[in-house]
């Protein structure tokens, strides 16, 4: 129960909280010091904070996000702005990009570090002077890129440009459709500028089609 929650560390609440029904995550973080409900906040998943977030009152929030470490907030707020039936309401703003002309060798070694700090990585996105998506790499093409055999190497010359894409407005259903249709674990979401805004991955789209929780609401924005 509470009691028990109560008990958990930052790290193991952030992992627990997401699993339980809407209602129950945010009568436990209404029932905490604000303090500790933004430390637990700001471990968890951007897309899962930004659910849990859109069904706690304004001033609540505001007061949450006001404590969150300003990058994470931010991140927050960006997929508070999005309908929860689209691509942007179901992205996670954590993914890993990189410049097109960006050496295989230093992407692997930047990647060994920012990993940590990244969960569901799948796939590599490679972007041009202007952040646009311009192609994305699998970790497989990445670790079979041979970099000491080619050390000038660059992102361009391995990455595929056939880039299967969705638009942040688009409904839950053509990201679904998408998925399953080319066979991805994620697929990239972008604006209208082709600038790469999050992610979808597979197990979103799982959790929105076959919902173990009660049935969200839609979000405020």
């Amino acid at each position: 129960g509470a009691s028990l929650f109560r008990e958990l560390n930052i790290e193991a609440a952030a992992d627990t909280l997401p699993e339980l029904e809407p209602e129950v995550q945010t009568a436990l973080i209404s029932d905490m010091e604000p303090e500790k409900a933004s430390d637990i906040i700001e471990q968890m998943e951007p897309d899962e904070a930004a659910d849990l977030l859109s069904d706690l009152p304004a001033a609540t929030v505001k007061i949450l996000l006001e404590l969150i470490e300003k990058e994470d907030a931010e991140d927050i707020q960006e997929l508070l702005s999005h309908e929860e039936d689209t691509a942007g309401g179901l992205m996670t703003s954590e993914f890993l990009s990189y410049p097109s002309q960006a050496r295989v060798c230093e992407v692997m070694e930047r990647f060994r570090a920012d990993a940590e700090e990244t969960e569901n990585i799948y796939y590599i996105y490679v972007t041009d002077e202007q952040e646009k998506l311009i192609g994305v790499v699998s970790l497989r093409e990445l670790i079979l890129a041979d970099p000491d055999k080619y050390p000038e190497k660059t992102l361009s010359g391995i990455m595929e440009t056939n880039i299967k894409k969705v638009r942040v407005e688009d409904d839950e259903s053509i990201v679904a459709a998408a998925i399953s249709k080319y066979n991805l674990v994620a697929i990239p979401v972008v604006n209208e500028e082709d600038i790469i805004l999050g992610i979808v991955t597979v197990d979103d789209i799982i959790d929105r089609i076959l919902p173990p929780k009660a049935k969200r609401k839609k979000r405020k924005v």
